[in-house]
């Protein structure tokens, strides 16, 4: 598995961390955006990632279970899965809502997102 999958390095770049900073948001709707961005980040990554090892599997669920094996930690990766899981459902949800592909949203949709909710 590439680098670019390491939970230690930020899948957020810099720019889009102090885009969202500098919204006029509250903080948990900050923290939200944040938390959408990052799985966004990951759906990308997976969408894009065409190698054999997530072929006719659950690639959300293989790559939870890859990043807990850090940790030995069973439950970290059930979890993980759970979270993300469901915020990909949401992500997915609101794209197809407003006609874009998964890989199209950007913040400012994301922006929307958390503030219809």
């Amino acid at each position: 598995m590439s680098n670019q999958l390491d939970p230690f390095s930020n899948l957020l770049n810099m720019q889009t961390i102090q885009e969202i900073d500098s919204l006029e948001l509250p903080i948990i709707q900050k923290h939200h955006l944040r938390i959408l961005a990052h799985c966004l980040e990951i759906l990308k990554i997976l969408n894009s990632d065409n190698s054999f090892e997530y072929q006719n599997k659950n690639p959300l669920r293989e790559w939870c279970d890859n990043q807990s094996r850090r940790f030995n930690d069973k439950k970290f990766s059930d979890l993980f899965y759970e979270q993300l899981d469901l915020s990909s459902k949401k992500l997915m949800t609101f794209s197809k809502k407003i006609g874009k592909s998964i890989e199209d949203l950007q913040i400012d949709d994301l922006v929307l997102l958390v503030e219809q909710h």
